[in-house]
């Protein structure tokens, strides 16, 4: 079940632009390509940031005010400097938001989509160990992963975490999936048995909710609860000795 790494979702054909691409050239790019936004990558490949359609309109905008005598004359903290600079700017590394907020191509698509809403992103440059850009992920991206057919999600559930996972034979449990929402039933030999089938079926590509209709033979969560005490407690006594050495 790996399918929600980004890197299964990214677009490897990427439009960029370089520090020194000016700003018709990013304009064009962007017109011709259909983009609202690229990355901005240096010699080596590497992304130092991301220029948008709103960053080159700021440019615009702020071209009246930079035409005001008394702002161009009066004294500016090293911010309001930069920002002047930047209002200024005529090359994609003078315009460009920077540092940019990228992702690995390893890491999950809810990862992904936090990053995204959290920065209020369109999109993230995809970049290796090194930071150098391999792709890019959009919102649409990752929306498409809730497009797959239910008999694929079902498939999946049913090979991946009932057989694989679980140890269950093909057909021991009830599984339907309409337009993404998964229904398990039947009975179970444990709790805990229960409670791994509906989280790693929810962690499957596509999954909108899991209806829970299983049962089971044994409640081991209180067994569990009191093992986990135990090795807590256990943990505690082998780290004694060596505090009171110190």
């Amino acid at each position: 079940m790996d399918h929600r790494q980004v890197g299964r979702l990214m677009n490897t054909e990427v439009v960029r632009a370089r520090r020194t691409t000016s700003f018709r050239e990013v304009v064009n790019l962007l017109s011709r390509h259909r983009k609202t936004g690229l990355p901005v990558v240096d010699a080596d490949g590497k992304v130092v940031g991301v220029i948008s359609e709103t960053d080159l309109m700021y440019r615009q905008a702020a071209q009246d005010i930079l035409q005001n005598r008394w702002y161009n004359r009066r004294r500016l903290t090293g911010r309001a400097r930069a920002d002047r600079a930047r209002k200024r700017g005529l090359r994609a590394g003078e315009l460009m938001t920077s540092p940019p907020v990228t992702i690995g191509p390893h890491q999950t698509v809810a990862e992904a989509a936090r990053l995204m809403v959290t920065g209020k992103l369109d999109r993230l440059p995809v970049v290796d160990a090194e930071g150098r850009l391999c792709g890019l992920v959009t919102r649409s991206d990752l929306l498409k992963v809730f497009l797959r057919p239910d008999e694929e999600i079902r498939e999946e559930l049913i090979t991946e975490v009932l057989v694989r996972t679980l140890g269950l034979k093909p057909g021991a449990l009830g599984v339907t999936v309409r337009a993404g929402v998964v229904t398990l039933s039947g009975r179970l030999g444990r709790s805990s048995e229960v409670s791994m089938a509906l989280r790693l079926a929810g962690r499957i590509d596509g999954v909108v909710a899991v209806v829970d209709q299983l049962g089971y033979e044994h409640d081991d969560a209180a067994e569990q609860h009191g093992e986990q005490i135990v090795r807590d407690r256990a943990q505690e006594w082998l780290r004694a000795p060596e505090e009171g050495a110190r």
